[in-house]
């Protein structure tokens, strides 16, 4: 019998099992055993092209991990779907930043040329993430793996663009519209990312036929395209000046006095200047009211359709000159202090501009309530349930969807003439059936969708659950999935938010060279305890390390007890001993709560769970009793607890696992732990 060496070394394991795995070809359903049945799929969800694997990828991958490999355990025909996102405007700013340090721009290379960069650059970068999340252990069907910038991706894309346009939910239109100067496109409300910024508070008098009222605003610069002063209708300070005429300084013209529900009596001093064409809440109101919109602010970020003094200044520098006249014709009453939320690209870090613009729209009234029914029926859950009433709020809540983008990089939209690509999230909404096939009616689009579980971010529960969910029973008429995880954000120790770039990231691949992937993995679940942040303890990695040496040591002790006999794990159970019937009780008792706790997506419990059985119970208690009474039958139930155990922990740490499963002598058994049986309850 071959023996399991002295010491655990995940390093001379982990790759060696991998390819392993990857020949036998069970990560792919077509290639399970004829008892695997029952489709069980998930599809991944996609992380950018450009991407590295951070804390909540790893966590992520190994809730999908844990659940496709106790399913495929249990006999289901199991699908876990990998694949990238092309990542509109966030590779792009990648390939163009490369340009850069070599002296170029995409507009030196022209459109084709660009692209063809980026292609190139995919190719060479673009599976990184991919590659690491093999390094994690996850069993993805590789063969299946998807982009969604590939050919057969992009007719569906097409199709279900077509699809809305002729259906007349997709218009085009101008619009105030969410603008980054530097990426020079459109954005959506959800791509924006807010930073509070000590700024100042502007105090500025219209003048009126007699008196004044006074405006406060963060953005003096915009009061150049104002086209009415606004309070709300209740405000009784000033019903008796609605209707009447302000006198906007600087541009020196009549501007009325409206009343309207969206105004904030409790801002500044009630009153509102309204700019219809850089503000959403101005546009809004300026619809309503019949306003013009005067555009003077432009693409670039300068000042455009302003007295010449102004003209082309940039919005800063604007601002400056426009608070000197201000004060000058005595207009500018006081300054004050003020923190805000100011709107920045979600890719650049750009302040965002509203600008109008003209730009393609998703009717969302009728979609949205096809994205509400399934909920609301308990078709879709959500894990927690708590995030059940954001979803709906903002369903409730939606605006019309700007899918069109002025960059060269995605799928370009299918109208003749027509240079804008269309939203990342628009191709991404697509994600678990166009993976499949469609909108051809292929095989695996009959056998997988609808897929089983999405575990994801909260971050992007509009961005892309939403989206998934009204395109699924748009496109398929069902359903893409029928549970929805939103798993925890993985936060530091002292709860900041963990980012690169701030320096407070931690790199999971620094994590797997340490301790070893399933020590991360174990470490990983472990902290997955119901709470919506993980404040991320690497005591607990290394915790993982000494349970994988805890596991190889016990393992080598029954091994050593058995010799070189091969057993059919046969006993009779009358004729065990009350310590015999102690281990088997607990065992079975973990077997029920494991499988409990994984159905249930209680993570956290489930290690919990086999870390006390196997260190206490089994090591602690069963094998030291086994000492006492070193028979054939107390062989066979120490080596049948361990196969157990192994089955047990398989999908938390599946090369430790695998490779211990590898040296046992037990007859009739499987080519891969892979594919055991799940431990019967």
């Amino acid at each position: 019998m071959e023996e399991l060496s002295k010491q655990y070394d995940p390093k001379l394991v982990e790759e060696k099992i991998y390819r392993f795995w990857e020949e036998s070809g069970f990560f792919n359903p077509d290639k399970l055993p004829k008892t695997h049945k029952k489709p069980y799929t998930i599809v991944i969800p996609p992380p950018n092209v450009t991407g590295e694997l951070h804390m909540g990828h790893a966590l992520n991958s190994v809730i999908q991990d844990v659940l496709i490999r106790s399913k495929r355990m249990q006999g289901f025909r199991t699908l876990w779907l990998p694949g990238t996102d092309h990542a509109g405007i966030a590779t792009q700013n990648v390939v163009e930043k490369k340009l850069r340090k070599e002296g170029r721009s995409r507009f030196d290379l022209g459109k084709e040329e660009f692209i063809k960069e980026v292609w190139k650059w995919k190719e060479e970068y673009g599976n990184k993430i991919l590659n690491q999340l093999k390094k994690l252990g996850c069993s993805c069907d590789w063969s299946r793996t998807r982009f969604t910038m590939d050919e057969n991706y992009g007719q569906a894309v097409k199709e279900s663009f077509l699809y809305y346009y002729k259906k007349g939910l997709l218009y085009k239109g101008k619009k105030v519209v969410n603008w980054c100067p530097r990426c020079q496109t459109s954005l959506s409300d959800l791509e924006l990312e807010y930073e509070e910024e000590k700024g100042s508070l502007w105090y500025i008098k219209y003048p009126l036929e007699e008196g004044s009222i006074t405006v406060a605003t963060t953005r003096p610069e915009t009061m150049l395209g104002d086209t009415a002063v606004a309070v709300n209708p209740k405000d009784k300070r000033y019903q008796k000046l609605v209707g009447k005429k302000a006198i906007l300084p600087i541009i020196n013209k009549e501007i009325p006095i409206i009343a309207d529900n969206l105004i904030d009596s409790e801002f500044g001093t009630g009153a509102l200047k309204v700019t219809p064409a850089h503000d959403s809440t101005d546009y809004e109101i300026g619809q309503r009211n019949k306003l013009e919109t005067i555009q003077v602010i432009n693409e670039r970020g300068k000042m455009i359709n302003v007295p010449e003094r102004y003209q082309g200044l940039g919005i800063l520098e604007a601002r400056e000159k426009i608070v000197e006249e201000l004060k000058t014709l005595g207009a500018l009453e006081k300054i004050e202090d003020y923190s805000h939320q100011v709107p920045k690209c979600y890719r650049c870090n750009t302040t965002i501009e509203l600008i109008p613009s003209l730009q393609w729209f998703l009717k969302m009234k009728e979609l949205a309530k096809i994205a509400e029914k399934p909920v609301r029926s308990g078709k879709i859950k959500f894990h927690p349930e708590s995030f059940k009433k954001p979803y709906l709020d903002w369903l409730g809540n939606i605006k019309d969807w700007c899918v069109s983008r002025q960059i060269w990089w995605g799928h370009k939209i299918p109208i003749e003439g027509e240079n804008d690509v269309l939203d990342t999230w628009f191709s991404s909404a697509l994600w678990p059936f166009a993976t499949l096939g469609w909108p051809q009616k292929t095989n695996d689009l009959k056998e997988f969708y609808p897929t089983a579980v999405l575990s994801t971010a909260r971050d992007i529960l509009n961005l892309w659950v939403t989206r998934m969910i009204f395109s699924g029973m748009e496109f398929m008429k069902e359903t893409p999935f029928k549970d929805v995880i939103i798993h925890a954000t993985v936060l530091t120790k002292d709860g900041r938010r963990m980012s690169k770039s701030l320096g407070t990231g931690i790199n999971p691949m620094d994590l797997i060279e340490r301790y070893g992937a399933d020590a991360t993995r174990f470490g990983v679940a472990y902290q997955i305890m119901g709470g919506q942040d993980i404040k991320f303890v690497e005591d607990n990695i290394l915790m993982g390390k000494k349970f994988c040496n805890k596991i190889w040591n016990a393992s080598r002790f029954v091994l050593s007890q058995l010799g070189d006999s091969v057993l059919d794990l046969e006993f009779k159970k009358e004729k065990l001993t009350a310590s015999d019937k102690k281990i088997l009780q607990a065992l079975s008792k973990t077997s029920k709560s494991v499988t409990k706790d994984i159905e249930a997506f209680d993570f956290g419990k489930a290690t919990h769970s086999l870390y006390d059985f196997f260190w206490h119970d089994f090591c602690d208690i069963c094998i030291e009793e086994s000492k006492k009474q070193p028979d054939e039958k107390t062989k066979k139930i120490l080596l049948s607890t361990l196969l157990s155990s192994l089955k047990l922990l398989h999908p938390f740490i599946p090369f430790v696992t695998e490779e211990i499963y590898q040296k046992l002598p037990i007859k009739n058994k499987k080519i891969s732990l892979m594919i055991e049986e799940w431990p019967k309850l």
